[in-house]
């Protein structure tokens, strides 16, 4: 027995894979452009900074000298470590909200009783 579907049918399945080719066009330029951005935090009170790619890669630490205690290496490393951390973190919240916007089909609609998702 065969079924035959409706003209409707292949209209609405190609419509469904046009805006999923998009959607992955669109993800796919969402990663790009975070890849290419810049992250930075800093820690102790501006003594260390870093930044960071998208990519997470470390593309500048900067560490202020008097924060340089050869009798406290340890503590200038915690700092070290804190900035990364924190630089990293807000190059993947960024990378997850901007995914999030793409992947969810109402983002960006102001539909009124419907929150984000």
């Amino acid at each position: 027995m065969k079924v035959r579907l409706p003209n409707q049918g292949k209209s609405n399945m190609n419509d469904m894979l046009a805006k999923a080719q998009k959607m992955q066009e669109d993800l796919a330029k969402v990663q790009e452009e975070c890849e290419n951005s810049e992250y930075s935090a800093s820690v102790g009170g501006g003594m260390v900074e870093a930044t960071v790619s998208g990519k997470h890669q470390i593309l500048n630490l900067a560490i202020k000298p008097e924060v340089v205690d050869p009798e406290d290496v340890e503590m200038l490393g915690d700092l070290i470590i804190g900035a990364v951390n924190e630089a990293l973190r807000k190059a993947d919240e960024d990378m997850d909200t901007k995914m999030a916007a793409v992947q969810n089909p109402i983002a960006g609609l102001n539909i009124p009783g419907m929150g984000m998702m």
